[in-house]
């Protein structure tokens, strides 16, 4: 009985001593992450996080061509996808301890968790961490918020330049709750917003390894077209009718469903809708790539390459 015990004893420090590796799956919409995350699940016998931040609503389906269908969610077990709702106030920090949390009880009884999706905040904040910023007064926000529905985008982004040289170049400038929040940092604090990134962060009890899809600029680009196609063609247009009443929710003001917005107001035609849809979203799979190279160890493939080069790449990495 003693023996036994003992036994069992070494069999739990073995478990909690035993190596933990984050395979993270990146690289721009519509190259290819989701299969690839669901064929190394199956690979490594584990389950699956959902890094994409626009995937979270359930609202949002068509529009975000989210996974998973029936045959995928048959092929591994996800999490943190369609588990929100668009009325949710639901962000990068939340989400940082919701997925750390998760991957806690996966690595209880996997060695390996996979990671996937196209929002780099989100990547970051599961592998690396958030930065830390003061807090503000809650009434910034509300006038620079004032600031945006009368003067625009383009006059908050100019303050923010001024402000912050840095931030500017280096976040999404077209993104107005990404503009707003360097702005209130900026104001509330007196600092630059860009002077409390990248400082020590908690280290995580497990290693990342991080893999890259890519693929000729002009395959992605023509891949993204032939997705907008197919979203419309399964209905995103009657989806995003649905969330009419919701338009203004931060959730919302993403590609595919602000630009149809303009369309049901009257502002465009649906075919200049459409095309400004697929020039939006190849934008942003070109601030993708820029976003994720700046990982210099990230383990690149081609699109098409297969299970067996990825895995036997990664199985190297775990050392």
């Amino acid at each position: 009985m003693l023996f036994s015990i003992f036994e069992n004893s070494k069999k739990r420090n073995l478990i909690s001593t035993t190596p933990k590796y984050l395979i993270s799956i990146v690289g721009p919409t519509a190259i290819g992450k989701t299969a690839l995350s669901i064929k190394l699940a199956q690979y490594f016998k584990t389950e699956i996080i959902s890094a994409d931040s626009r995937q979270f609503f359930k609202e949002m389906q068509i529009g975000t061509a989210a996974p998973p269908n029936v045959e995928e969610l048959a092929g591994a077990k996800h999490h943190f996808i369609h588990h929100k709702s668009v009325q949710d106030n639901y962000n990068v920090g939340a989400f940082e301890k919701d997925a750390t949390s998760c991957l806690e009880q996966i690595f209880k009884s996997n060695d390996v968790a996979i990671m996937v999706g196209g929002s780099g905040l989100y990547n970051d904040a599961v592998t690396k961490g958030l930065d830390y910023f003061p807090g503000v007064k809650p009434s910034i926000r509300e006038e620079l918020n004032k600031q945006l529905e009368l003067n625009g985008l383009e006059h908050l982004a100019t303050q923010l330049k001024t402000l912050d040289p840095t931030a500017y170049k280096t976040i999404s400038i077209d993104n107005p709750h990404r503009v707003i929040r360097a702005l209130e940092i900026c104001i509330g604090s007196g600092k630059p917003y860009s002077s409390f990134l990248n400082k020590e962060k908690n280290k995580r009890p497990f290693t990342t390894i991080t893999v890259g899809l890519t693929a000729d600029r002009e395959l992605i680009y023509n891949r993204i077209n032939q997705r907008v196609d197919i979203m419309i063609n399964n209905g995103l247009l009657d989806e995003v009718k649905t969330l009419l009443p919701y338009e203004d929710l931060n959730a919302l003001n993403t590609v595919g469903y602000k630009e149809l917005f303009r369309y049901l107001s009257g502002e465009w035609t649906l075919e200049f809708a459409i095309l400004e849809i697929k020039k939006n979203t190849r934008r942003f799979a070109k601030r993708q790539l820029t976003w994720f190279k700046r990982n210099e160890s990230t383990l690149w493939f081609d699109y098409e390459s297969d299970l067996e080069k990825i895995a036997t790449s990664v199985q190297a990495q775990m050392v």
